[in-house]
């Protein structure tokens, strides 16, 4: 960071300050593993003009939806909001976008406005987003196939035949 934003750095921290300020960040990032925290470096160099918050860089440290092939918050909820029905049979960008729009609701997100239905979606959507970051594999939905065998329909006197036994069992 020093080297990278040296003029904003030896301002934020002059003389003393900076070993202070370096003390803070070490003790702050402990969790962090060193390629995380230098992702987070490299996406702050590349992304913004100013030195960052030690906030900042623990955001730029957590690998991006990108990385793993997610969309962003905002497009996977209108990817589920514009999702034909049957929701199952439709061709997904991510397993993680059909699983967060039925935690959801489909009925709740095509009845609401964005102003309400978007926070529950991405209340969900992020949750899957963790867990696929952590590692799981979502599948995709299944679609259920239609049963191989037909059945012929029942003839006319079968038909009343059926017809017969309901009356008599529910004593029409």
């Amino acid at each position: 960071m020093e080297l990278a934003y040296h003029n904003q750095f030896h301002k934020a921290f002059p003389g003393d300050k900076a070993n202070v300020a370096k003390q803070l960040w070490l003790h702050s990032l402990l969790d962090l593993s060193p390629e995380e925290i230098l992702r987070g470096g490299r996406r702050s160099i590349k992304e913004s003009a100013y030195l960052p918050t030690l906030h900042t860089i623990r955001e730029l440290s957590r690998p991006s939806l990108r990385d793993f092939g997610l969309p962003d918050t905002h497009s996977a909820y209108l990817e589920a909001c514009r999702a034909p029905s049957p929701k199952a049979a439709y061709n997904w960008s991510h397993p993680a976008v059909y699983h967060a729009g039925r935690a959801a609701d489909w009925f709740f997100l095509a009845n609401n406005p964005e102003r309400a239905a978007f926070p529950v979606f991405r209340e969900h959507y992020e949750r899957f987003c963790e867990r696929v970051i952590e590692g799981e594999e979502l599948t995709q939905p299944d679609t259920p196939a239609l049963p191989q065998e037909s059945t012929t329909p029942l003839s006319l006197d079968e038909r009343r035949q059926k017809l017969a036994e309901l009356r008599r069992e529910l004593d029409l």
